[in-house]
Order: C-alpha cells, then structure tokens, then sequence
C-alpha cells in the first residue's frame, strides 16, 4: 500500500486509535482524516476533535449518527426478531454497517484512497468492517494495523504513545479490567475475569442495569405503540427511533431488565465469552412478538421465524450489505405492513410480560376462539375430516404393518 494518499480512519480518540493515527502517518506517510461516531455510547466525542488536531490532522469528521442508527439499522433488524444463537441482540453487530457506509461516504467526499480501524485480526468486527467497506467501495484499500504492526499488548501502546507524545488521558481511577463497546442498543463486556467461563461476571460490572434483586418491588407497566412494525409512540408519546430506544433504556434500566452472560461462536472460529446490558432491546423483542401474534397470518409468522436464524447470521457475520440481507429485509418489511397496534407490558425484577395487546388489523376473532357459545362461526364437526386427513399417510403406513423409528 506504498501508493496511499490519505486514509479515514475510525476514530474514538482512546489510546488504540491515537497510536493508529500516529502509527498511520509514520508508516505510510499519508495524510489522515478522521471519523468519530456519536451512536449513543453515552461518552462525549467532542473530546476526539481536539485529540486529532493536537496530531496535526486537518479533516475531523464528528457525526451524531443516533437517529440513522435506530432507524435504519436497529429498527429494521427487530422487525425481524433478530437473535443470534438463540439469545444474543447483535449490539456491537449491527453498528458496523453504519460506521463502514459512512468511512466509505467519508472516503468519497475527501478523496481518500484508503480506510482503516482498531479492530483487532482475532475478532468479528475486522469482518464487518471490511466487508461492508468492499461492497460500497469495491476498489478501497483497508489498513487494519493489528494485522501489521508489533503493538500486541497495552504496553507495548502506552510505550509507543510516550515516544511520540501522543496525548493520552491518565485517570487516577482504575482503569475496566473488560474490553467494552457501547452504543444506543447496548454495553458489551469481555475479558478479565470473562476469560474463565465457570467465574460469575462481577455485579459492579453492569453500568445502564440494576440487579434484578434490587429493582423495584413494584411493577412498571408501559404501552408501547406500532407502525409497520416499528414503535412509534411510549405511553401514547410521540417519540423518534432514538429517543424510543433511549427511553426504554432507561426504564428497563431501573427494572434490571436486559442482562446477558453467554458463550457464542465467533465467525473467524473461536468461542467467546460476552456480557450484555440490552434492555431497550430486550423489550422491543417481547413486545414485537407481541403485537406480531394477533396481526401476522400464521405462515408469514412462522416463515419469519424460520428466516430468522439465517438473517441473524448474516448481521453477526457482516453481510448487512449483501444482496441476500437486502432481499430477507424485503421479505421482512413486506410483512410489516399489518403490524400495528399497541402492547401493553408489565416491567418487573429482571421480566418483560405481555399483558395486552391490540390492534384494528388484529386476526384474533373472539367469536371464533371463545370457548363459549359461538352462534355457529366455526363448525367442530369439520374438525373430524380435518384430523382424518392429516393422519391418512401415518394410518396408511400403519396398516401396512410399518414400525416407527
């Protein structure tokens, strides 16, 4: 990459990227434009500004990213019950594709021929990044330092940022023993004592949940309105996509909703043990369900589900930029278009539970599933041939003397 000119760089002003930037300039003498992200982390960014000016750099992209994120990534991705491996909500995932598409418009609008991240080569994020970066810009370069460079440890880092005076904050305060990555959907947690998958994660870890035990003795209820499958309204308040997910942060917060200690299959290969504070999401999960089981027909419902896994993957291993994301997606959408209606929840100790739901585009029809008199609007009798038609091949087999496996 002898040719590179100049090169974006995302940019969180911590001491990864500071030693990046510096790093950067020196080896391949380029020029360097870097990118912060507001996506609701809770940490001011501004900071970043003054920290890359003080390393001589001219073009400072700082963005407040937070409505793009929920609308256009979050929200879609929940409208499809997104997990991966049955429990994970794709936090750290799904803001990948958003920070690639903007280093690519980034690199468009500067003339830069190249981008590059802190992502380490053993995790899933140098995936993402790179290959939502080549489906916008087939022809970038990408420089991942942590493939190329010696600094393999936090000494090493601290060492080369004393040599070359790059100006790292020292907290007095003990520095997290965990690697963490916050956005407006949720916190992660790994490392230190996460290493050892039979040690219980420490309570003074969690930063945006209170224990379940210490949550409030009195239930929460919350109504939370929908439009095509997207919430649109708490308590009957107009909100944005991100004030939604910001305010059911904030109260699934306080009823210890949202904890998540669990062991996945990372895409270069390797188990990884994580913790998750989702709460917001949590909710919006329940709750979409929810409304989706008195608006969807019973097939797209249970085609959804069975897409879903396939879909989830996709996000995890970073293909939100794939044709085949983009065709699911909208499959997904299409089946919005009925879902909505209001949710009523009950928040209490650790629990989301549905108590009520309803919608002018429900299919529930009392007067069929009463198990009272229904005045004739559904014939039991029919039920008989129903039954006799389904077991036809399974009495077949049996008349033939065949055994069950």
């Amino acid at each position: 990459m002898a040719d590179v000119k100049k090169v974006v760089l995302a940019y969180s002003g911590g001491l990864d990227t500071s030693v990046i930037l510096k790093w950067l300039q020196d080896t391949y003498n380029c020029e360097v434009v870097t990118f912060t992200a507001d996506l609701g982390q809770g940490e001011e960014v501004e900071p970043a500004r003054t920290k890359a000016q003080a390393l001589g750099v001219k073009e400072i992209y700082i963005d407040d990213l937070r409505e793009e994120f929920v609308r256009d990534f979050v929200f879609p991705m929940f409208r499809a019950n997104t997990v991966y491996e049955g429990e994970y909500l794709l936090g750290t995932s799904i803001a990948r594709p958003l920070i690639a598409k903007r280093l690519i418009e980034i690199a468009n609008e500067t003339g830069a021929d190249a981008i590059s991240h802190g992502a380490t080569g053993k995790g899933n994020d140098q995936v993402r990044f790179e290959l939502g970066a080549y489906a916008l810009k087939p022809g970038v370069k990408v420089i991942a330092p942590w493939r190329e460079w010696d600094l393999l440890s936090r000494e090493k880092l601290m060492d080369y940022a004393e040599k070359h005076a790059i100006p790292i904050e020292r907290h007095g305060k003990k520095k997290s023993p965990y690697s963490m990555d916050a956005n407006l959907l949720h916190i992660s947690y790994e490392g230190g004592v996460l290493e050892d998958t039979w040690t219980e994660h420490e309570e003074d870890m969690w930063k945006w949940t209170v224990s379940p035990e210490a949550a409030p003795d009195a239930p929460t209820y919350i109504e939370l309105t929908y439009r095509k499958g997207d919430i649109v309204a708490i308590d009957g308040k107009d909100m944005s996509p991100a004030q939604v997910l910001a305010e059911l942060n904030r109260i699934g917060g306080q009823n210890g909703i949202g904890r998540l200690d669990i062991v996945e299959n990372r895409y270069v290969g390797m188990k990884s043990r994580g913790c998750y504070e989702t709460p917001g999401g949590t909710i919006m999960l329940k709750a979409h369900r929810a409304i989706e089981s008195i608006t969807l027909d019973r097939e797209v419902a249970h085609l959804k589900d069975e897409l879903m896994p396939k879909y989830a993957s996709l996000i995890y291993n970073g293909y939100w930029w794939s044709p085949e994301r983009s065709m699911l997606q909208q499959m997904i959408d299409a089946s919005q278009v009925n879902v909505n209606g209001v949710v009523r929840l009950k928040l209490y100790k650790g629990n989301v539970i549905v108590v009520g739901r309803k919608s002018d585009d429900s299919l529930f029809d009392a007067n069929i599933a009463t198990f009272e008199e229904d005045g004739g609007a559904y014939n039991q009798a029919d039920a008989g041939g129903f039954i006799k038609l389904n077991a036809l091949r399974m009495r077949i087999a049996a008349g033939k003397g065949r055994t069950q496996f």
